[in-house]
């Protein structure tokens, strides 16, 4: 988190410490996307579904650590611009691939494993097509961090429960109590980025046409 100043920020200006790369809560997104391809190996590794159980015991707990760098980001001031951008990045991918490979397996239904994808690709092409065209940083809202827990919660359930027959039925009916929620606060966030990205679409174009405006001046200051 930044430094606090005393006065309004001018446009443009990042805050103190914002523009860190090296930190706590950055290292937790790495380490989370360095786990990727471990899942993937777990997951493929040897017949009968032998890696099953552990790739999805491997994806719970990723899913699990999902708030943990933004926790410590806010609670140890350690925001930075690269984890708000890593770690969106990070919560997709991460869906993206285990959403695709459980479809592949057949471990979790098409039509979920499809809107989890499709939503997931929505917002990330919304979010590049706002920033290709000049708009300001969206933030993610709760209520897609809280549908992308739900989907990261109820994806190793449907996986672990294909992997183990004993408890199967329990964990196919948790998987549904995360998988429905999931789903239905994910599109709702999809739909609430839509006046988020005009706002910001329009805040990008002010910021442009005030730097144009002044900029002329402050060179004239300058020498």
């Amino acid at each position: 988190m930044a430094t606090e100043t005393t006065g309004p920020a001018a446009p443009g200006f990042v805050r103190s410490g914002e523009d860190r790369i090296l930190t706590v809560p950055n290292v937790i997104t790495t380490i989370r996307l360095l786990c990727v391809p471990l899942f993937l190996w777990l997951l493929l590794r040897g017949p009968h579904h032998r890696g099953w159980y552990p790739a999805a015991l491997l994806l719970g707990a990723l899913g699990a650590s999902d708030g943990v760098d933004g926790f410590v980001a806010r609670r140890f001031r350690q925001v930075s611009t690269v984890g708000k951008v890593l770690d969106p990045i990070a919560d997709r991918l991460l869906l993206g691939v285990a959403a695709i490979s459980t479809i592949v397996l057949g471990a979790v239904p098409l039509w979920v494993g499809i809107l989890a994808i499709a939503r997931e690709g929505l917002v990330a092409l919304g979010f590049l097509v706002v920033a290709s065209l000049g708009g300001r940083r969206m933030d993610v809202v709760w209520a897609g961090k809280a549908g992308t827990f739900g989907l990261m919660a109820a994806l190793p359930l449907f996986l672990g429960g294909h992997a183990n027959d004993d408890w199967r039925a329990t964990a196919e009916t948790l998987a549904w109590i995360f998988a429905v929620p999931g789903l239905l606060l994910g599109w709702y966030a999809a739909t609430t980025y839509v006046p988020k990205a005009r706002l910001a679409l329009a805040d990008g174009r002010r910021e442009r046409a005030a730097g144009g405006q002044h900029g002329p001046e402050r060179e004239g200051v300058e020498r």
